[in-house]
């Protein structure tokens, strides 16, 4: 389990992402600009009453955003995990991982839910899934989630450089989702950022944090209504 936990968040697999310092330099001004156009449409999608189906279209946009700044920022990686001494493309490890992010967050929410003015935030963002069209927001959400992690762990990561990258990027992904005015939401970016970073660090790609973002999503998004309803 040791050796497991290190291959998939702590021990680097060799890569080589160099870049000239002209495309570093270009790239850092594509995350900055995406930064701030994306962190002012996803404060917007998430103002918009629930049931509104202005909601879909605005919440799609922030995806796009994220995946546009990804792509013009320069390569993006999938990544590889040493699985019996051979690299392959992490799938197994970070659909597992989501399931265990999942369960503790489900375990926290049994705790948030006994406490009213967290409960309210939390209720806040559930009652998208509540009054909104289920699979429209299985749609979006999973959507979000992929995109997210093309730009903040794919464009941006490698926009901070070698200088503590997990770091500056969850505490990056954390500020921008302070716009959403909710700071369950910023809990909670700080907590799987970190995951997600770390697995980004040691895969050298972004298909292991899409993988575990989509699969944790789909816990909370079904998982969590019925939930904190109880």
């Amino acid at each position: 389990m040791r050796r497991l936990v290190g291959r998939v968040f702590i021990d680097r697999v060799p890569r080589d992402h160099t870049q000239t310092d002209a495309a570093f330099r270009r790239r850092r001004v594509v995350a900055a600009v995406t930064l701030v156009v994306g962190a002012v449409l996803l404060g917007v999608s998430l103002s918009i009453r629930p049931g509104d189906a202005l909601f879909y279209p605005m919440t799609l946009a922030v995806a796009a955003t994220w995946v546009a700044g990804a792509l013009l920022s320069g390569p993006l990686h999938l990544g590889h995990i040493l699985f019996r001494d051979t690299l392959r493309r992490p799938v197994a490890t970070p659909v597992v991982t989501g399931l265990l992010a999942g369960a503790v967050f489900v375990a926290g929410a049994l705790v948030v839910r006994e406490i009213p003015p967290l409960r309210a935030y939390t209720d806040d963002v559930l009652d998208h899934a509540r009054y909104g069209s289920i699979a429209l927001i299985t749609v979006v959400t999973l959507a979000n989630g992929a995109a997210e992690e093309l730009f903040f762990r794919g464009a941006l990561f490698a926009a901070v450089g070698r200088t503590l990258p997990v770091a500056i990027s969850t505490a990056v992904y954390a500020i921008v989702t302070v716009a959403t005015g909710n700071p369950m939401l910023v809990f909670a970016a700080v907590l799987l950022g970190t995951v997600l970073g770390l697995q980004r660090r040691a895969s050298g790609g972004v298909l292991a944090p899409v993988l575990t973002h989509v699969t944790w999503s789909t816990v909370m998004l079904f998982a969590l209504p019925p939930l904190i309803s109880g």
